[in-house]
């Protein structure tokens, strides 16, 4: 029987760890659930959040509707061949479980995602990425239950509009699907990316000279674990801000006056910059306001010390992007989701 909360406090559902209330709140512990909720239920709610993790969403306020928080869980093999296996997992899955599952059977492709928060069904719609990999490199496709209808579709990978930190879930179709399962393409003969960040330095720490997936993901683990803070200590939504893409003649101005700016290819025609080292540079690296601040480690973390509220966090990221642009004419563009 699906249990629907009132006034519901979202401290324990965000990773920020802000105190806000939803106005209703409920649980979808299978895919079943989130179908019948969504065909029967859920278009008679003026306004609905679909919630995984909550580690990419940043609460400015009460929310006025329904939060539906979405628990499926499940990981099967639906096909497989000489070279590639093909899984699908439901939405409600924790990402990390899925990437230790993949790995623990030696399926490459998705080990560099390692250790990153939030669930299966948040990933496409932020086509999460670390470490030279994104999310919609091993897409196959994704369920998802059209909300005015109740209707179950399926998206390929074009279907979705992947780009850089987005989809067309987070743009064009926002709030009109939910999530329930994604399939992914893994290989059975690994191809190792070890050239972005900081991999084959740690790799070299670790005293690994011939890597398989699981040292990736271990050396990925080390590197998020020593530079992100652990959102069960202090308050975070890991990244806030995208890495700026910005077009080569703009990096040749940059480095006339900053020789040493990091910039990674991205195309042709354009490069992207760190936002971190952007940040960083206009000093805010440790720097707090109130209970809000910038931490010391990554200054492209923004945590929460206390008792932050949601717009003392947002005032602060204001304060942060108004800086960058002043210093370097870049206009930072938040990652997480502001509520």
């Amino acid at each position: 029987m699906i249990n629907i909360q009132e006034k519901i406090s979202l401290k324990a559902y965000n990773t920020f760890g802000i105190d806000v209330k939803a106005k209703h709140f409920v649980t979808m512990s299978s895919t079943a659930e989130i179908i019948e909720f969504c065909s029967k239920h859920l278009k008679d709610y003026q306004k609905h959040l679909i919630l995984g993790g909550g580690s990419n969403i940043l609460f400015t306020k009460d929310f006025d509707g329904i939060v539906v928080k979405i628990e499926n869980k499940s990981i099967e093999i639906i096909e497989e061949d000489e070279k590639h296996v093909f899984v699908k997992a439901a939405a409600g899955e924790i990402w990390d479980e899925l990437a230790k599952y993949c790995v623990m059977r030696n399926y490459g492709g998705i080990e560099n995602l390692s250790n990153i928060p939030g669930t299966v069904g948040a990933a496409p719609v932020q086509n999460i990425g670390a470490y030279g990999v994104e999310f919609k490199d091993a897409f196959v496709q994704l369920e998802a239950i059209e909300i005015i209808t109740g209707k179950t579709q399926t998206f390929s990978k074009n279907e979705c509009e992947f780009g850089y930190r987005k989809s067309i879930f987070k743009d064009r179709l926002k709030g009109r699907y939910v999530i329930t399962s994604v399939v992914l393409r893994l290989t059975k003969h690994p191809v190792l990316s070890t050239e972005y960040g900081s991999i084959k330095e740690e790799l070299s720490k670790m005293n690994i000279t011939d890597p398989g997936i699981h040292d990736i993901r271990q050396a990925v683990i080390n590197i998020r674990s020593a530079k992100l803070p652990d959102p069960d200590i202090i308050g975070n939504a890991g990244s806030f801000f995208k890495n700026p893409v910005v077009e080569n003649k703009k990096l040749e101005s940059l480095k006339q006056r900053y020789p040493g700016i990091p910039s990674y290819k991205q195309d042709e025609n354009n490069v992207k910059l760190a936002a971190g080292w952007l940040i960083d540079q206009c000093g805010w690296k440790g720097k707090s306001i109130g209970n809000a601040g910038v931490h010391k480690d990554q200054a492209l973390v923004i945590v929460n010390h206390g008792d932050a509220s949601g717009k003392e966090i947002l005032s602060l990221a204001d304060n942060i992007r108004d800086s960058v642009f002043e210093k370097f004419r870049i206009q930072l563009t938040p990652e997480v989701n502001i509520v």
